[in-house]
């Protein structure tokens, strides 16, 4: 099946919308070209809205880290956004959005990972795309994943999600800026430059 067709079939997906909130409203960014690949965990609210994957203050503080302004972080040509789910998945009752649905991976992702045979470089954002993507070679939480991150080079880079929670999990962790940060921009750098 085309990319394109492809594309179009995941967009138009619906088979989960009845135990979504908000509806079903898949949202990815992919092209063939693509040599960064960012699975995430699944959109928010607000991009849910807007229809646009990042669309958010959490897509801001991502972009920082990365030192990638938006045209080039839009540029489907050079980065693919994948979530592991691909719709908001609603609230938990004590805050923060719920786990990603699973059937957007048993559904999609394997038919859509084999159209981004460019991917030179993937950045693993949180701890639900870091378990879908290195499985056991996971650590046991997502810090001590992220803190072993040149373990996992020169494929992937493991990230704690840019929500507001980061800037706290940050201050604890101040290894993250000092050292993970410099190396995930020149990768950054280095698979987006054209």
């Amino acid at each position: 099946m085309s990319l394109k067709l492809l594309l179009h079939r995941v967009r138009a997906c619906a088979l989960c919308e009845a135990d979504l909130p908000l509806g079903a409203r898949p949202i990815l960014q992919v092209a063939a070209s693509a040599r960064l690949l960012i699975p995430s965990q699944a959109p928010g609210r607000k991009v849910h809205e807007t229809g646009v994957p990042w669309n958010d203050a959490s897509g801001e503080r991502l972009r920082d880290w990365m030192a990638i302004d938006r045209s080039t972080f839009y540029d489907d040509k050079r980065v693919a956004i994948l979530p592991v789910g691909l719709c908001y998945p609603g609230r938990v009752p004590s805050g923060g959005d719920n786990p990603p649905r699973q059937e957007c991976t048993q559904l999609w992702h394997g038919l859509l990972l084999p159209h981004l045979s460019a991917v030179e470089h993937t950045l693993l954002v949180g701890h639900y795309a870091q378990r879908f993507q290195l499985g056991p070679a996971c650590k046991d939480s997502m810090t001590d994943t992220v803190r072993s991150f040149r373990q996992y080079s020169p494929r992937f880079t493991p990230l704690p999600h840019p929500s507001w929670r980061s800037v706290s999990w940050m201050r604890k962790h101040p290894w993250f800026e000092t050292t993970v940060i410099p190396e995930l921009r020149r990768v950054v750098s280095a698979t987006t430059r054209r």
